[in-house]
């Protein structure tokens, strides 16, 4: 087993193919492809699956990529311990957020320090982040709940009451609020599984001894408002993300105690990497600030 190999195999399945692995590494397809033959060959393992001009990272394959995704964050790692005197020029950050929104005052100050650092900022709600963190296919996860799990490093951003909301002129927009029994008596429209705001409403309905029928189910907050708007039904959404859509009526919940806790999280273990550093610690001094 050589490094190249290893190296090969990693950014085919990070890219998704020869080509764009040849691209990120400079290297030709030819040599790339020879690589990771070279490698199934002398371990007697399929790491992909060839079909066409797709292919898809078999088992072997995935848990391979587990260890290399740790292998080359090390490697990083150790580059960035010899740099630290550095101006932190290069690198990049992928985010995970349900809401960009709540990251906008850490974004624009890591931008002003780090014009280097490209930064990837991809939807997705907080087991969707959770996932991708602990993938290393994320650095930072913004979620709708702090992780009872140890691995990871929190800074609490905001905590905000969840609301209904509904089109402009449907059947509770004229109300001042409205009670959880209440708008449970008219069609839902449901955040996908996964997303905090979707447990939060089951947990509330449990509570009142409602079951959540007949409902329609959106993956993504802007699914939903999308649908509420057309007159698809009522939404719940947490008061700080509802924003300032005009065919849209925010409506209190007079009796429930529903709320949703924003967090800025990373795992443990990465906080090492330069770039994931910097920006924890900067979105640290902003929120204390």
């Amino acid at each position: 087993m050589r490094y190249v190999q290893l190296r090969a195999f990693h950014n085919v399945a990070v890219h998704g193919g020869f080509s764009r692995a040849a691209e990120a590494l400079h290297l030709t397809q030819p040599a790339i492809s020879d690589q990771v033959r070279k490698l199934e060959a002398e371990y007697d393992i399929r790491l992909f699956d060839r079909q066409r001009k797709q292919i898809r990272v078999t088992d072997a394959g995935k848990k391979l990529l587990e260890i290399t995704y740790r292998l080359f964050e090390v490697e990083q790692q150790a580059l960035d311990y010899l740099s630290e005197t550095q101006t932190l020029r290069t690198g990049q950050l992928n985010i995970v957020a349900d809401a960009a929104h709540h990251i906008l005052h850490v974004l624009t100050p890591f931008r002003a320090n780090n014009p280097g650092v490209f930064i990837s900022v991809h939807g997705g709600n907080t087991e969707t982040a959770i996932e991708r963190l602990q993938s290393y296919e994320a650095d930072i996860g913004v979620v709708g709940d702090v992780p009872a799990s140890r691995e990871f490093e929190t800074i609490r951003l905001n905590s905000s009451p969840i609301v209904a909301f509904t089109a402009r002129g449907g059947p509770l927009s004229k109300l001042n609020s409205t009670t959880f029994t209440e708008m449970m008596r008219h069609p839902l429209v449901l955040r996908e599984t996964g997303s905090k705001t979707r447990a939060k409403l089951e947990e509330e309905a449990r509570r009142h001894n409602i079951r959540i029928t007949g409902s329609i189910e959106a993956e993504g907050r802007e699914a939903v408002r999308e649908i509420v708007a057309a007159g698809g039904g009522v939404g719940v959404v947490s008061e700080a993300e509802f924003g300032q859509d005009t065919r849209l009526v925010k409506i209190p919940i007079s009796d429930s105690a529903m709320t949703m806790d924003e967090s800025i999280i990373c795992l443990r273990e990465r906080l090492e990497s330069k770039v994931i550093r910097a920006f924890m610690s900067l979105a640290h001094a902003e929120i204390k600030g």
